[in-house]
């Protein structure tokens, strides 16, 4: 490892007590396994009815608001509160570790990647539908440089040269985020890599509490004109 340079991992949280604990504790012990020194987690209560705030609080992290409850917003508020030169956004659902930590490092350490993500996989055995639909967007992700929102990582100047997350969107401000950063690198000589010698595991609780078929009903809807700026259509990732 080279010089230390000072991460920011970025959770955006709305009503997540059952899970931020175990969140927080994934990436002080990804950071502590590479013996990496200089990071900082901010949790962005996202308008939170729960323990959320407490909770991270207790666990020492830093804890900004933000009220208008939107993921865009909170991963923009959160980074907008950052200090770190390299930035992380990663769900309060998903568990850091030092493999994809390592090589998220790696990849910003180059100079020669502006951002990009990881390959996930769930924290539980699925159907086969789940299975096949995971198994195809792990293929495509890396190869289209496309995002899972669950982990994103770029450089702080590139998350402010593309104006962060659109906040005119619900669902798939990841996709967008990507797609733009993806773009402003291309023209300055950098690439968007996603990570694939290593996995992130996440939750399976949208399975849990609304069925296979119900997440994939979800999905389809987003086809329709304004789903994706409808917070009403985007149910599936505000509903707890």
């Amino acid at each position: 490892m080279k010089v230390a340079r000072r991460i920011s991992v970025l959770i955006p949280a709305f009503n997540e007590q059952e899970m931020i604990s175990a969140t927080i504790d994934s990436i002080n012990r990804s950071f502590e396994e590479l013996s990496w020194p200089d990071f900082e987690i901010l949790v962005c209560d996202n308008n939170s009815t729960d323990e959320t705030s407490r909770i991270a609080r207790e666990k020492g992290v830093i804890v900004v608001f933000e009220p208008w409850n939107q993921i865009s917003k909170a991963r923009n508020t959160a980074a907008e509160h950052a200090t770190g030169e390299w930035l992380i956004f990663l769900d309060a659902d998903t568990m850091l570790n030092s493999d994809v930590l390592r090589h998220t490092i790696e990849r910003l350490e180059s100079g020669r990647v502006c951002g990009g993500s990881a390959l996930m996989r769930f924290d539980r055995e699925t159907g086969l539908v789940i299975k096949v639909i995971t198994a195809i967007w792990n293929w495509a992700s890396p190869r289209i440089g496309v995002a899972g929102g669950a982990f994103v990582y770029c450089s702080r100047d590139a998350w402010r040269a593309v104006d962060g997350f659109n906040e005119t969107l619900y669902v798939a401000e990841d996709v967008s985020f990507s797609s733009r950063l993806k773009r402003w690198g291309r023209a300055r000589g950098l690439r968007y890599v996603v990570i694939t010698e290593a996995k992130l595991v996440t939750s399976s609780r949208k399975l849990d509490s609304h069925g296979e078929w119900g997440v994939i009903l979800h999905l389809l809807r987003l086809a329709l004109p304004g789903a994706l700026r409808s917070r009403q259509r985007a149910g599936l990732w505000y509903d707890r």
